[in-house]
């Protein structure tokens, strides 16, 4: 007999796709009102085994229990019904709606739509001070932050009265201090009774917010303990099956000639609103800039105007030489054959085009390759798909099967082929926008050595990261974004977070030094 004091048993699950095996005689038990973490490298199956749990795939083998009771989940609309909510990691919102059309969408309590919306709008009222959720009603979604979207999820999970919420890379996409809402939420929500699985690739987010955690590799659970009895490094070698060093090895930085140049960049958005304001930097052969805050201070475009997507006035120099300013889509192609290589922010609309194959995503930029060409016509695609799996196996990039879908991997391992397309190319000037959003604990420690060895190799690189951690540990400088402007530089041997935070919520003299 199941146990009732069990929000959650699982016993023998198992999920083939065809030959990849993604679940294999999974047993699990989440205690009723517990925060219980998921962990595992890219492709161990976290995602695939909770999505068994709400409805999207059916098991091939195994049992289902729900408060001590067997159940059967064929759809989501089921796993509602059972009490199940799911917070997915790229939200399931309509951005032209309001937030109460949102929560009450596939909820509606008949066809008077109007007294739908005026029963929800008392319970996301009664919801929102309950569980701290502050969210405006009537705020259209396209205007809320990232973090004001995942609570509308959340609510919308709650307002269907679900007891069991998953959450699938909750903080992938939130800033250090919308996570740190995130955490006093679901530790709201537990206190209530609630209980929470937490998958996340962020071993500090399972120590301070989990009460147990289960370990999941190559399809297979390896091990669940109280996290209490527990410690990152022991984690760590739980989910790779060896141990991982979970501190940057690098030594100190011998900066060269300067490579990069950037003297009073300016972009305006289709608006016409300002979002870079007359920045002004440069980057020397073997040292790592990293620039730091929150996302949506002028990152991205900074970004996208040194990688020749938009359109910038001021001046970029690479090695002495003038970059076009434009925006034009031929900006990109000679960007790389300048020396530039660009790991974008946005894998998926940026970096990959998610229907088509990874070698077809391998070549992305590449084409005029000589390696490639087979003739003056015709590309070689022999040369290309073996190039791609050499980068797959190299990469640790699962499943190894150039022939798959860019949309059939896990977001880290879409990470991977645009990393390994791209830092593969021994360029002048890495540009590195979010490096390791999304991608599992041994990857990471793969990209962060693959940055430094660059560096050591005599690169300049740009990094782009809203995980102080990642910019403290990686960077030889550190410059901090506001409103569109750096507010200054840093040396990451003798400043702080509480600085860096400072700077980062413009508190402090714009310039550089």
């Amino acid at each position: 007999m199941a146990d009732t004091t069990l929000a959650i048993e699982l016993k023998g699950i198992s999920k083939a796709f065809g030959p990849v095996q993604a679940n294999k005689d999974i047993n699990i038990a989440v205690p009723r009102g517990t925060i219980h973490g998921i962990i595992g490298e890219n492709g161990a199956g976290k995602s695939t085994l909770m999505s068994i749990l709400y409805g999207f795939y059916k098991a091939d083998a195994g049992q289902i229990f729900i408060n001590g009771q067997p159940t059967t989940i064929p759809d989501s609309q089921s796993a509602i019904r059972a009490g199940i909510g799911m917070v997915f990691q790229h939200f399931k919102l309509v951005q032209n709606f309001t937030v109460l059309e949102n929560v009450v969408l596939g909820a509606e309590d008949g066809p008077l739509l109007n007294t739908s919306l005026a029963k929800a709008r008392k319970v996301l009222g009664d919801l929102s001070r309950e569980y701290e959720l502050d969210v405006h009603p009537d705020a259209l979604i396209e205007d809320l932050s990232v973090g004001h979207q995942q609570r509308v999820e959340i609510l919308k999970a709650l307002y269907r009265q679900a007891d069991i919420l998953i959450l699938d890379e909750p903080t992938g996409v939130l800033t250090p201090d919308e996570a740190d809402h995130l955490f006093r939420i679901l530790g709201g929500l537990r206190d209530q009774g609630k209980t929470v699985i937490l998958i996340t690739h962020k071993l500090r987010e399972i120590m301070e917010t989990t009460d147990n955690v289960s370990v999941m590799r190559r399809g297979t659970m390896v091990g669940t303990v109280k996290t209490s009895e527990t410690s990152p490094e022991a984690l760590a070698e739980l989910m790779v099956g060896r141990k991982v060093l979970l501190e940057v090895a690098k030594g100190p930085a011998k900066p060269g000639a300067v490579v990069l140049k950037v003297e009073n960049l300016r972009v305006r958005d289709e608006h016409k609103v300002e979002r870079l304001k007359g920045v002004s930097f440069e980057i020397r052969a073997g040292e790592i800039l990293g620039i730091a805050g929150v996302a949506g201070n002028g990152q991205s475009e900074l970004l996208e105007a040194l990688g020749g997507i938009a359109r910038a006035t001021g001046r970029i120099t690479l090695n002495g030489v003038d970059l076009p300013l434009t925006g034009a889509g031929a900006n990109g192609q000679a960007r790389r054959a300048a020396g530039i290589a660009h790991v974008p922010e946005d894998r998926q609309h940026l970096g990959l085009i998610m229907d088509f194959t990874a070698w077809e995503n391998v070549a992305f930029g590449y084409f005029n390759d000589p390696k490639y060409q087979k003739n003056a016509l015709f590309m070689d695609n022999d040369a290309l798909r073996a190039d791609t799996q050499a980068k797959m196996k190299t990469n640790h990039v699962r499943p190894p099967d150039c022939w798959q879908p860019a949309k059939s991997y896990s977001g880290g391992n879409q990470q991977k082929i645009v990393v390994a397309r791209e830092m593969e190319r021994n360029p002048d000037l890495l540009l590195i926008g979010q490096p390791t959003r999304g991608v599992d604990i041994g990857a990471i420690e793969f990209i962060h050595n693959q940055i430094v060895a660059l560096r050591d190799a005599g690169k300049a690189i740009l990094l782009v990261s809203v995980e102080l951690d990642e910019i403290m540990s990686l960077s030889d400088r550190i410059a901090v974004m506001f409103d569109g402007q750096l507010m200054g530089f840093r040396d990451p041997e003798v400043t702080n977070e509480r600085e860096l935070g400072l700077l980062m919520a413009g508190i402090a003299e714009k310039g550089a030094a």
